[in-house]
């Protein structure tokens, strides 16, 4: 597998939604350490001040705390930007059961108030979506192009999905009416450093689990596979997309092709923590709602990525692993 390759022109102006968050605070150091200047909105419900407060200090990067529904602000901070990276979304499965409502305006509305702005000023937009948008496939990989099966509207489940598909149409349409730059990726199990199990996110969960000696609760059979993709990997693929104009107007995934059941992930973590908690496995029904559905495998076709930029990650599930161990064990 070979690393990213990209030439940079130092100087431009990024803006990144949702940039106190996981990936977003990842994303802002390597802007910032290619020599760019980065400007931050998060409004901090799901982004933490803790991700980013190391590089407050920099007089390359700017935070403000706001909602990208504040249409006066993201326009006037589109105004300083050459790309935007729409990252500011509901995430997580938990969170979008406990509020469908939040997640759909969030995600909708936010995306055309950043996809107006950046009409306004000129500037080149990449749109963060999800693998959730493939729903109830069975045929894998995945790839940009295949049909997509949603579950019913009566599942909130599916919500979020839903909202993620419209933000993709409606970027979409922006580029072929209007012709502005669009780009959009689908992420697939992004997890490493900073991530946050508050929302359900499996890996930091687990391992946080482990090491306070709790049991480690498995949703449903445990046989359900992932694959998981390093957040350092992630980013250098995000931030070589944004400036690629090959991929203006394409939809992308970015992830990795290697599998791992649920169950062989909770073994594994228990195993690297040498942690005694047992394996608990918690019907879907009890987790989260009656009916909650789920999906067996999601594996991303990534031909077009590597042909694209000549991606493929190169950071193993094992060093994730371990590094979030140690980020979350204080060493």
């Amino acid at each position: 597998m070979k690393k990213t390759r990209t030439t940079t022109r130092s100087g431009r102006r990024y803006l990144i939604t949702g940039g106190a968050g996981f990936i977003g605070s990842h994303l802002s150091e390597l802007l910032l350490n290619q020599g760019h200047r980065v400007r931050v909105i998060d409004n901090l419900s799901t982004g933490r001040l803790s991700n980013i407060r190391h590089l407050c200090n920099n007089p390359s990067f700017a935070f403000t705390r706001a909602s990208i529904t504040n249409a006066a602000l993201l326009n006037r901070l589109a105004g300083q930007s050459d790309i935007i990276i729409h990252l500011a979304a509901a995430v997580g499965v938990e969170k979008i059961i406990e509020d469908p409502v939040g997640t759909i305006e969030t995600n909708v509305m936010g995306t055309e108030l950043v996809l107006k702005a950046a009409l306004r000023h000129k500037c080149r937009v990449l749109i963060a979506s999800t693998s959730e948008v493939y729903g109830k496939g069975i045929k894998v990989p995945f790839n940009e192009k295949d049909d997509v099966l949603l579950g019913p509207t009566s599942k909130n489940r599916w919500g979020y999905a839903a909202s993620k598909m419209v933000d993709e149409f409606l970027a979409l349409a922006y580029q072929h009416e209007y012709k502005l730059p669009v780009v959009i990726v689908r992420l697939f199990n992004t997890v490493g450093v900073r991530q946050t199990g508050q929302y359900g996110m499996v890996v930091p969960r687990f391992i946080a689990r482990a090491l306070k000696g709790e049991p480690i609760l498995v949703y449903g059979d445990g046989r359900q596979r992932r694959c998981f993709c390093d957040v350092r990997d992630v980013i250098l693929a995000i931030a070589a997309l944004a400036i690629t104009p090959a991929a203006i107007g394409k939809v992308v995934n970015i992830g990795s092709r290697s599998e791992i059941s649920i169950g062989d992930l909770a073994r594994k973590i228990k195993s690297l923590t040498a942690s005694r908690s047992p394996i608990v496995k918690i019907p879907y029904d009890k987790a989260y709602a009656p009916g909650f559905e789920d999906m067996r495998r999601r594996i991303p076709d990534t031909a077009l990525i590597r042909k694209l930029i000549g991606w493929s990650p190169v950071i193993t599930l094992d060093e994730t692993l371990e590094a979030v161990r140690e980020s979350l064990s204080g060493k």
